[in-house]
């Protein structure tokens, strides 16, 4: 028995295939899967910044790393985090861009690993969305999600991969308080 599939039918199914074929790419490169774990060591006394509530590592502890971050949209849905970019605060070492320190009142981000994508955000300006207000602000580092609870990275844990660290000045544009611990964001290349 011989089955006869018209020219038209096999360009059908043919396009019905490749449209399949691209939607479950695209849906698995929507997906950001943990790339790892790291155990946690302790800090030498003294070494852990906790400014701004940061988290120190703990003995033992798994950490998960990732080396992508959600997709970006004209809305990414993010976590921020404060951080102080300043020599001495606990963003740590120099800005990932440029080996500079900058001012608590200049808006300047870090993006989670994936974001940052080695460095192409550099420079570059997003918008930041909270409590019906949105600021500029200037990529100026990465937030690990990598590797962390290690001097390079204040002995803090690496940053979650939906992370927007960000200036006082930033929080301040939103009018966001200092304390108001976690809430979302969104966020889109300015």
């Amino acid at each position: 028995m011989r089955i006869k599939v018209s020219s038209n039918s096999f360009q059908t199914i043919l396009f019905l295939l490749i449209l399949v074929a691209t939607l479950w790419i695209t849906i698995e490169a929507a997906t950001c899967r943990p790339s790892g774990r790291i155990r946690g060591k302790k800090p030498p006394s003294g070494k852990c910044n906790k400014e701004n509530e940061s988290e120190c590592c703990k003995q033992g502890e798994f950490y998960t790393t990732f080396k992508c971050s959600p997709p970006v949209s004209r809305r990414t849905k993010a976590i921020p985090t404060l951080n102080n970019f300043e020599k001495g605060g606990d963003g740590g070492g120099p800005s990932e861009c440029d080996n500079k320190f900058h001012s608590d009142k200049t808006p300047v981000v870090a993006l989670s690993t994936g974001w940052f994508n080695n460095r192409k955000k550099c420079h570059h300006n997003i918008t930041i969305f909270a409590n019906g207000k949105r600021v500029n602000a200037m990529v100026v580092d990465e937030c690990d999600s990598t590797i962390g609870c290690d001097a390079e990275h204040d002995f803090q844990p690496p940053c979650p991969n939906n992370v927007v660290d960000a200036s006082k000045a930033v929080w301040k544009a939103l009018d966001v308080p200092e304390d108001k611990g976690e809430f979302d964001i969104h966020w889109s290349d300015a």
